[in-house]
């Protein structure tokens, strides 16, 4: 099985993972496209933090996509057969990390599919690729 990992101590908020993954699906550098997110957050202490979102493959996207359009491929990745979504977003709800992409200029959701590239743009290690 291929999936993201994350070491959220070593995540320095650059969003350098967010704008490669950004650029490299949608040839844009907003954020708001990746299929990854970091988040600025403030810990009980008052210091900030990054906290990172990331797809672990857990597949609740495709235990409720309604039209089964969401399936495993052969390394455990899922993925949205888009051709076949009907752009209902129930996967967008229900993802527990938040990172299915869904934009108003889009059909169709967007999600990790372990490429990568975010792995290579982050420049302390704080995700990286996995393969049991």
């Amino acid at each position: 099985m291929k999936r993201l990992e994350k070491n959220e101590a070593l995540c320095i908020g650059c969003h350098q993972c967010e704008i490669a993954c950004a650029g490299a699906y949608y040839k844009t550098e907003d954020p708001k496209y990746a299929c990854i997110r970091i988040e600025d957050a403030e810990q009980e202490n008052g210091e900030r933090r990054s906290v990172i979102h990331i797809c672990n493959q857990c597949g609740k996207c495709s235990e409720v996509c309604n039209t089964g359009v969401i399936r495993q491929n052969p390394k455990g990745v899922y993925m949205v057969q888009k051709s076949e979504c009907v752009g209902c977003l129930m996967c967008v709800g229900f993802c527990p990390e938040q990172v299915m992409v869904q934009s108003d200029d889009r059909e169709t959701p967007s999600k990790c599919v372990a490429c990568g590239i975010c792995t290579k743009a982050c420049p302390t290690g704080a995700i990286y690729i996995v393969e049991d």
